[in-house]
């Protein structure tokens, strides 16, 4: 028996990924998406995308021809390439081949309903407004994108494990529960999250594979138990398989099975050259994808940016937003960035306005 792929190449996943998303600030990332908005009512918003990849001249030349330049490959599998019109590829150092895309857009609305991103190979559903107020000496650029939630990925809610607000923190930073607290008192508040979001994963990984045993139940031959015992049984074999373990994938439930019911009829769902177990691990990764999810959103607001919101101003004028698949679990995620255009007109217009009124006042009182 070949078993799955899932259990020997993520054992680490579920122990690590608590730990890792702490630090998903420091993780270099594949594919970077920007939006400018312009000041312009005739073509307001601009989406860009870029990514890069180390070829070798051999690689270019093999993919390209010797005499064209392609797009960077491999393709990452997050991006929607189909939402965009414009390509660029610039070859520099090293080999980095980076190639980006951009798309012009009439409003901030068609740009959401054309994303250029996807997770588990569904476009990431988004919604925009930009409102824009004249105020005389200035113009104020309100632009806000909220990202939809992907909790329902999970059948079980990480706040049946932890407090709303932690959880919350735990995944998006928000609210800081942390302001003002010193290392002891943030351990305090934050110390049980770590196991408490382990069980959340481990039982939601479980809750997958057990389901989908149960769903394809009618094709196991010869199972040892009928469906309906195999069923009541599930608490007594979550608590069997993960006896002494930390996480689940490090488990080995196909061991875990054979062992609890003397039988290797549950093999199949763990060997990856069965359908049924290509189907259970993509089940699996389906899940574990939402975490791997990386991809910095920067901003570039029109005039002057007074307000970056959850984000941060970067020397370029940019505003860069960490955006990562664990931030749409517990709740949307939403950019805001407000800026100003000034009105040097205004300036102008006022001024002539001022020397005329003072003007007038000087030559009545002359006469």
């Amino acid at each position: 028996m070949k078993t799955n792929k899932l259990v020997y190449g993520l054992r680490f996943t579920v122990y690590g990924l608590v730990v890792g998303l702490l630090l998903t600030s420091c993780y270099q990332p594949k594919v970077v998406m920007h939006t400018i908005i312009h000041n312009d009512d005739s073509m307001p918003c601009t989406r860009e995308v870029m990514y890069s990849n180390v070829m070798s001249q051999e690689m270019r030349d093999s993919l390209w021809g010797k005499t064209s330049v392609g797009w960077s490959q491999p393709l990452p599998e997050c991006l929607n390439i189909d939402a965009f019109f414009n390509s660029h590829t610039d070859i520099g150092e090293g080999d980095t081949v980076t190639t980006s895309f951009s798309k012009f857009f009439e409003s901030v609305g068609k740009m959401c309903e054309e994303t250029p991103l996807l997770l588990n190979g569904t476009k990431m559903r988004s919604n925009a407004n930009l409102d824009k107020r004249f105020r005389w000496f200035y113009t104020e650029y309100v632009y806000t994108e909220t990202f939809c939630c992907v909790g329902d990925s999970f059948k079980l809610a990480p706040t049946d494990y932890a407090d709303k607000d932690a959880v919350s923190y735990w995944f998006t930073g928000q609210p800081n529960l942390l302001q003002g607290l010193n290392g002891a008192e943030a351990y305090e508040k934050l110390g049980n999250m770590e196991p408490a979001v382990t069980k959340w994963l481990n039982d939601n990984l479980f809750k997958v594979g057990f389901d989908f045993i149960v769903a394809h139940y009618d094709s196991i031959p010869n199972p040892p138990v009928s469906r309906e015992r195999f069923v009541e049984l599930q608490d007594s074999l979550v608590h069997y398989i993960m006896e002494g373990e930390e996480d689940i994938l490090t488990a080995q439930p196909d061991d875990k099975l054979r062992s609890f019911f003397h039988s290797d009829a549950y093999a199949m769902f763990f060997n990856e050259d069965n359908p049924l177990g290509k189907e259970l691990n993509k089940e699996f990764m389906n899940r574990l994808n939402i975490f791997w999810f990386n991809v910095p959103y920067t901003l570039t607001m029109p005039g002057k940016v007074t307000d970056t919101g959850n984000g941060t101003l970067q020397p370029d004028g940019t505003i860069f937003y960490p955006f990562t698949g664990e931030r749409l679990i517990p709740q949307d995620y939403t950019i805001t960035a407000t800026s100003r255009v000034t009105h040097i007109w205004a300036y102008i217009v006022t001024l002539l306005i001022i020397l005329l009124a003072i003007g007038s006042f000087l030559y009545r009182r002359r006469r």
